[in-house]
Order: structure tokens, then C-alpha cells, then sequence
């Protein structure tokens, strides 16, 4: 079995934001040479997520705006925030969506279905983070 391992370095415009980043996993993939395996996609940092969906820009901002509803910034509100920090409302995001994703590999490509995007949703952003991709296989 062969192993391939490559790291994005994403940062964000915006605090909050979602970032399609499915040609890089492609192309890591392909860079890979590996035919037949597993490709494991995960946000190395506790304030940013990775998923998967579908690429629609009204569907981007519902997400923002349902976990905003379920994770509101309010400095006040959370526990966390009396450490120093003001990004309680971040993890919480985070917990929510995920922290990776594995997805097949088939043929020497991801095997995502027919509307299936792979998305970096930051949620305490506008600084560098790392996004692991571990293919396995051979």
C-alpha cells in the first residue's frame, strides 16, 4: 500500500466563509498515482471544518446563516470567551459541520457523487490554517 500526503494552506477575506476546494483534492489525487484507495480531507485547526455538499452560492449562505442562528457571535454568551479569546461561537461551527471527510478513490479519481463538492468552511478565519489530504491505497 502506498501513502501520499499533501497540505493546503488556506486564508480566508472573510471571518466566516466557505471555500470550494475540490480541484486541489483532485489534483492531489491525481498527483498521488494511487488508483484505487481512500482520500481523507480534514481542517488541522478546531475553528474551521470540512465537508461536503453542493456548490450553490445560496446554499453557502444558509449554512452561514443557520449556524449563526445555532452558534451566534455573542461574546457574552459563551464560557469560552472569558479565557481571552472570542471564538467560542467558532468551535461550536466547527463541531457542527465536521471536521473531514473520506472520500473513495476509483480509477485514480475521487468517487464523488453526480452534485458532491468537497468545501473548507472557515469559522475564525482571515489568517493562515492547514487543511490535511492523506490518500491511501494503491
Amino acid at each position: 500500500m502506498k501513502a501520499y500526503t499533501q497540505y493546503l494552506t488556506i486564508r480566508t477575506n472573510k471571518k466566516i466563509e466557505i471555500i470550494n476546494i475540490t480541484n486541489k483534492v483532485k489534483k492531489a489525487v491525481e498527483e498521488s498515482g494511487i488508483k484505487e484507495g481512500l482520500c481523507l480531507v480534514n481542517s488541522m485547526h478546531i475553528t474551521s471544518s470540512v465537508f461536503i455538499n453542493d456548490e450553490e452560492e445560496g446554499l453557502k449562505k444558509d449554512f452561514i446563516n443557520w449556524l449563526e442562528g445555532l452558534a451566534p457571535y455573542d461574546f457574552d454568551r459563551w464560557l469560552h470567551n472569558r479565557t481571552g479569546e472570542d471564538n467560542a461561537h467558532a468551535h461550536l461551527k466547527r463541531t457542527i459541520m465536521g471536521r473531514e471527510v473520506v472520500i473513495a478513490v476509483t480509477q485514480g479519481q475521487l468517487d464523488l457523487g453526480p452534485w458532491e463538492e468537497i468545501f473548507y468552511g472557515e469559522f475564525d478565519g482571515q489568517r493562515e490554517k492547514r487543511v490535511l489530504i492523506k490518500i491511501i491505497g494503491e
